[in-house]
Parts: structure tokens; sequence; C-alpha cells
């Protein structure tokens, strides 16, 4: 038998501290964010607005030629407005952040360049911590917290490496895991310890580190979701004539339009909820070596499954109903629920066999 590795307090200590500077650069990274916005030319709102006025032109009938006694008259018939299915406008995305304006997107640059430090500064903090004792860094609640905003962040800049617009992700974003991380560091925080024996084992690697991924994505659509429901709201509102306030017309006329942010949404959550199915099998899997038994209703267990219920139902509701846009939306949101019910309820509020490292 081995003994376990003693803590190295150093290595501990560096993680600490690169935890630190990656919440300062993320920090800087934020207002960087926030002055894209700010003073991305505003000159293109309206481009919502011009479409669906356009739309409602299509939608009014042709006029009506009668003839009578000889003479021919014409009657216009009613205008009428008919809203397309939610998420369906024939809308064009909106210029983004920084409004199609170089200052604009100057500080969009410096923010994705500062995202990109502090994502690495990070990602050291999390590999000094796993070093200090030499096991995967997901032992604790501190260290999923770090680890799971670290994989956040990867994953909407591996989209931005992959060329997909999704730079107006970046300032909600960097506002959660700000707060994910304080949360860590201050509520969470856990000094590296060894683990307890039945988290000794290779599935540790396999279960916990796909868990991880899978929020990280989940995560990204539930943004993604809750962007489009403000972005709906503000077509609804144009559609039938309405005028939205000055803070509408300059954010959400430069986020993607409310079609394109719905399916963002669905594909990002398609394409994981696979791998979020091996995940819960790989626990059960390791449930089986380490006591003896695949499934047995614990709380972590019973969440995970009813969050892969709530996103397996969203994922049939779209493929076979046709829902889309609000209804579809409400879904995925209950969904994410789930799984940060499981991630936070579960772990301090719950107790069951996965009670095994404190928070």
């Amino acid at each position: 038998m081995t003994l376990a590795a003693a803590t190295n307090e150093h290595l501990a200590n560096i993680s600490n501290t690169l935890i630190y500077s990656a919440m300062a650069v993320y920090t800087l990274a934020f207002f960087a964010y926030i002055l894209e916005w700010l003073f991305g030319s505003r000159s293109k709102v309206g481009r919502t607005a011009a479409a669906l006025t356009a739309e409602a032109r299509r939608t009014k009938a042709p006029a009506v030629t009668v003839r009578q006694n000889g003479g021919t008259a014409v009657l216009e018939r009613p205008e009428v407005v008919v809203r397309s299915a939610s998420g369906s406008r024939d809308v064009p995305d909106g210029p983004g952040a920084h409004g199609g304006d170089e200052q604009g997107d100057l500080y969009g640059r410096i923010a994705v360049s500062l995202t990109v430090l502090a994502f690495a500064v990070e990602l050291a903090g999390v590999i000094a911590r796993a070093a200090s004792v030499e096991r995967a860094p997901w032992g604790n609640m501190y260290e999923f917290n770090i680890t799971f905003s670290t994989v956040a962040v990867g994953v909407y800049l591996a989209l931005l490496a992959l060329r997909k617009n999704v730079r107006w992700l970046g300032l909600f974003l960097t506002t959660t895991v700000l707060l994910d991380l304080g949360l860590a560091v201050t509520v969470l925080y856990t000094a590296s310890d060894q683990l307890v024996p039945a988290l000794h084992s290779y599935w540790l690697y396999i279960h916990v580190s796909t868990a991880i991924f899978c929020g990280a994505v989940f995560y990204v659509g539930a943004v993604a979701t809750i962007l489009y429901l403000f972005k709906d709201g503000y077509e609804t509102k144009l559609a039938g004539g309405g005028t939205p306030g000055r803070f509408a017309n300059s954010v959400l006329d430069r986020l993607p339009s409310a079609a394109s942010l719905d399916k963002f949404s669905y594909r990002v959550n398609a394409a994981v909820f696979p791998l979020w199915t091996f995940t819960i099998i790989a626990g059960a899997i390791w449930a089986g070596d380490a006591w003896g038994r695949y499934w047995g209703w614990d709380p972590k267990e019973t969440w995970s499954f009813i969050t892969w219920v709530a996103y397996a139902g969203y994922l049939h509701a779209r493929a076979t109903a046709g829902w889309k846009g609000r209804k579809a939306a409400y879904l995925v949101l209950i969904a994410f629920g789930c799984w940060l019910f499981n991630y936070y309820g579960v772990n301090i509020f719950v107790s069951g066999k996965h009670s095994y490292a404190g928070v």
C-alpha cells in the first residue's frame, strides 16, 4: 500500500496567488468589454426595426379590384401584421458589441486579449493546485469551481478561434466568472489536501472532467438563452409597433437576432448532451467499483438523472414537436437550473455518498 503524497504548500500558495491574479486580469477584461459596449458605434441601431418594418410590409394583403355597374373600384384590404413564430423572423444579426465601429472593435480586441491572458493565468493556477497534491484538481467544491470557470472561458475562446461570432458573450462571461471565483476564494475555499480513499480512482479523471466540461457548455447555452429572451422581447415590441427604450436600442440591437441566439443555444446543448449521457454512465461504473452497486438513487445520482431528463425533454421537444423560441427557452433554463442545483445545492445542502470532501 502506497502512502499518499504530502501536500506541497509552496505550490499551493503559488496556485492561490495565480487565481487571485487571474481575477485581477478578468476584472480588466470586464472593463474592456464594457468600454466596447459603451464606445462602440450606435450608428447601426435600427437594423432590427428596419427589418421588422419590412417584414410587416410583406404581410400586407394586396388590393382588391371590384367591378360594379361598369365602373372599377379599388379597395385596400386592411393591413394585417402576423407575428412570425418566435425566433423565426427574418431579422439580421446585430453588428456586435462594437457596433461596427473601429474604436469599439479595438476595445473588444483588447478585452479578448486580456481574457486569453486571464485564462492562461487561471489555468496555471489550476495546474499548480494539482501539482501541490499530485492529483486531479477537482477533489472539492473550491477546486471544481476554479476548474469549471477555466473550462467555461476555454469554451468561449475556442469558439472565437473557430471564427464564430460570439464576442457578445464576453461581458456576460467575465461577469459570471468573477462571481464564480469570488465565491470560490471566500465561501468555498478549502486548503490543498489529499483525497479521501473513495476518490482514488482513474474514474475521477474521466467522470469529473466530463461533468465539468458539460457544465461549462451548458452554461454557455444558458447565457445565450437568457439573451435570446431579452432579444425576442425587443423584436416583439418592435413588430407590434412599440418603441423600446434607449438602453434596449443601444444594447439589444447589437446582439445577434433572436433566431440566431435560439439556434446557437440549441446547437451547443445538443452537441454536449451525448457527453452528459456518458458522464452519468461513467459515474455509475465508478459507483460499482467504489460502492459495489451501479445505482442507488443517491442525491447526486438522482439530480444528475433529473438533469439528463430535463435536457432530453428539451431536445426531444425541439426535434419532434418543433418547439422553438420562448417555450424551448424556458425548458432549457429549467434544465440548467437542475444542473446548478446538482452542482451547488446537492453538495452543500444534501447529505449522501457523494458528501466525501465537505465543500
